[in-house]
């Protein structure tokens, strides 16, 4: 595994005139889906070291919905599979609604929350990553290209935990190299957002339970 934490740059990007560099190529699905997701998953900083600007966005568009896609049929026929042996708390329909739904429904949402992600990604980057950066489509190559921690996060019990600890890293490290800035400014990048989302969900249980308690007093 590659985990080389040098800065990718000390401020401004490099990449604005970049012409090389790898990432998924729909021209060879298969070979390069597993080549991509073994790249991103166990060599992050060299993956993303040679994803080039110039090529279409719809590589790594695609990319991610097949990442999020088996995720989600995984965890969903690990549902059906524990309904069928009589574990958790939902019948075996519908279970099988929920796996349905993931083959349908999933390929259809992941590339508008790749969209919605990495506009709030960049938002941060503009925040943190100055005087420049390497502009949206590279945070949007880091959210596409960081989905393939889908492919690990339907294995009960500890798959979720793994795959957001490495979602986080392998964000921290695309931000970096991709945006040519260091490893502080890209975790500033990932983390506070991260921070800020935990911090609502802690007022909006606070509220429910305020609400709660003062409900049966």
């Amino acid at each position: 595994m590659d985990f080389n934490t040098g800065s990718g740059g000390a401020g401004g990007s490099s990449r604005s005139g970049e012409t090389s560099g790898g990432g998924y190529d729909l021209s060879d699905p298969v070979q390069s889906f597993l080549a991509t997701a073994r790249a991103v998953l166990l060599q992050p900083v060299d993956f993303f070291r040679g994803v080039t600007l110039r090529d279409s966005p719809i590589n790594p568009i695609v990319f991610a919905a097949i990442c999020t896609t088996i995720g989600a049929v995984l965890a969903a026929i690990i549902s059906v599979l524990a309904a069928i042996a009589g574990l958790g708390q939902q019948g075996v329909g519908g279970a099988i609604g929920g796996l349905i739904g993931a083959v349908i429904i999933t390929p259809i949402l992941a590339p508008i929350g790749l969209f919605i992600g990495a506009g709030i990604s960049h938002l941060f980057v503009m925040l943190f990553v100055r005087p420049s950066n390497a502009g949206f489509w590279a945070t949007f190559r880091v959210v596409s290209y960081v989905s393939a921690t889908s492919l690990i996060s339907w294995i009960p019990i500890i798959g979720g935990l793994i795959a957001f600890v490495w979602f986080i890293v392998l964000s921290i490290f695309g931000i970096r190299e991709m945006h040519s800035t260091t490893t502080g400014r890209a975790a500033l990048v990932v983390l506070v957002p991260i921070a800020i989302l935990f911090a609502l969900l802690a007022l909006v249980a606070a509220s429910v339970l305020v609400a709660i308690f003062a409900g049966g007093s």
